[in-house]
């Protein structure tokens, strides 16, 4: 079975968010565990990532905020043959999330890339970390689904969202697709 990999964003996902959830119930999945929550490091990160892509062989990937970004940033590497699909909810504006907490980070620009393995994007109308334009702009170049939750903040705990079975759906309809397309290449 494919795993789950469910990458968290700045100060990671506490006790109580939905990727803590979705890893207690997925036994395919798990978190990826990052040296600095707090202090984000785009090329530690990055690093951490491919190794975790590299152990898995191929993984689903389940991203919230700067794990959005740092998912994205897999375009154009080679880790990211092995991303079977990805669900990329509440990525963050970097200029944004800057602002809300200056300082803390050291990741460069936001990836432009088109992503090379199908993605669903998810965001909200009122999220302080990704105004609704720039959500639709980054899923274009993403070449992305786009999903709007209306108000649904940064989909977070903060915002009502603890257990998330419309995750578990956006995934279950990636993987579908994914498997779909792969039959459709396979020689009769």
């Amino acid at each position: 079975m494919v795993p789950t990999l469910i990458i968290p964003g700045l100060n990671g996902s506490n006790d109580g968010h939905w990727q803590r959830f979705w890893a207690r119930d997925d036994p395919t999945s798990h978190i990826v565990q990052q040296e600095s929550w707090t202090h984000p490091r785009q090329a530690g990160w990055l690093d951490t990532l491919e190794i975790e892509l590299e152990r898995a062989g191929e993984a689903f990937l389940v991203a919230h905020s700067l794990g959005c970004l740092l998912t994205a940033l897999l375009a154009g590497r080679p880790a990211a043959r092995r991303v079977k699909a990805a669900l990329l909810v509440a990525p963050c504006d970097l200029r944004a999330t800057e602002g809300l907490h200056p300082g803390v980070m050291d990741f460069r620009e936001m990836p432009h890339a088109p992503l090379p393995f199908p993605t669903i994007t998810v965001g909200s109308l009122n999220d302080p970390y990704m105004p609704i334009d720039l959500l639709m702009t980054y899923g274009r170049l993403w070449k992305s689904d786009v999903r709007n939750l209306g108000l649904a903040g940064h989909i977070n705990i903060a915002s009502g969202y603890g257990r998330w079975a419309g995750g578990y759906a956006l995934l279950d309809g990636l993987k579908a697709n994914v498997e779909n397309r792969a039959r459709r290449y396979l020689p009769a």
